[in-house]
């Protein structure tokens, strides 16, 4: 999907407000008993995973760059103590 075609409200919210979102799209589509119209919500929650993907390789991204901040760090403290 191209990020051209998602709703632009849906790039402002929180992993946990879009996954919200998701679950209430699948809710709706599972009570439906003519899914054939149902096919533009489908292809709604097609999008929306795509985002809480994106969001969701990106919040993964930043962990892991903090993390090896705080690494780095540890070990600076560790080797000005073995110096002293």
């Amino acid at each position: 999907m191209k990020d051209k075609n998602l709703p632009n409200n849906y790039e402002s919210l929180s992993l946990e407000d879009l996954t919200n979102e998701a679950n209430r799209i699948i809710d709706y589509l599972e009570s439906q008993k003519d899914l054939q119209n149902s096919i533009e919500k489908y292809q709604d929650l097609l999008k929306l995973n795509s985002i809480i993907e994106k969001k969701f390789q990106k919040s993964v991204k930043n962990i892991n760059e903090k993390s090896k901040e705080n690494i780095l760090k540890i070990i600076s403290k560790n080797n000005e103590k073995k110096i002293r």
